[in-house]
């Protein structure tokens, strides 16, 4: 990440081929583990094109962008910003009904937002939901 691979990850996210995206979902996923690469993938633009693979992506890339939002939902601020790109919608729907490892990583994502699940479905900490 000191060597400047995070922007060029980002831009693959966002714009490369269907291949270039998976794997840079996955490449941020393992950056993301570490607490100065969460705030680097942040301000590099990578929480949104994130997002829209949890959204929009083929399930590999939904899987690997829900565990990349679970890593950087280890930071407070990416925590806020998740939610600010309108992350907690497509977690929700892969945690109810994705693939099992889209679930277990969106679940996981979702706790490290704050959230519970509880029989009524999940329930989002008020600071995310403003």
């Amino acid at each position: 990440a000191k060597a400047g691979g995070i922007a060029p990850l980002v831009a693959l996210a966002r714009g490369g081929t269907d291949g270039q995206k998976e794997q840079a979902a996955g490449a941020m996923r393992n950056l993301a583990g570490n607490a100065d690469n969460q705030v680097a993938i942040a301000k590099a633009g990578g929480i949104a094109p994130l997002v829209a693979l949890a959204r929009d992506g083929s399930d590999l890339q939904k899987e690997y962008a829900a565990a990349a939002m679970r890593n950087l939902a280890g930071n407070a601020d990416n925590q806020v910003a998740i939610a600010k790109a309108g992350g907690i919608a497509p977690l929700v729907a892969l945690a109810r009904d994705g693939t099992d490892g889209q679930k277990e990583e969106a679940a996981g994502a979702l706790r490290n937002l704050g959230c519970r699940k509880s029989m009524f479905g999940w329930k989002i900490p008020r600071y995310l939901s403003r």
